[in-house]
């Protein structure tokens, strides 16, 4: 395989995450798959990013998606139980 080819299956795979993490996070249904919503909500995150509360923003989101990430992993070891 060329390496352009294992590049652009690499990026794919990485844009694939990153739309099942918006999925995941529940945004596509709640804004009922509007786009403009979406990208809306993304240009304030990195605004917000880019601001003076860059490492607030960083620790309090990182500590959500963390604890939501323990919160799957747990209600799934309880799935597999029953």
């Amino acid at each position: 395989m060329r390496t352009w080819q294992v590049e652009r299956r690499k990026r794919t795979r990485h844009l694939i995450e990153l739309g099942g993490l918006v999925l995941k996070a529940g945004v596509v249904e709640l804004t009922n798959d509007d786009r403009a919503i979406i990208y809306g909500a993304l240009v304030w995150i990195a605004t917000k990013l880019k601001s003076h509360e860059s490492e607030r923003a960083r620790d309090l989101w990182a500590a959500k998606g963390k604890e939501a990430f323990d919160a799957e992993r747990h209600e799934g070891h309880k799935r597999q139980r029953t």
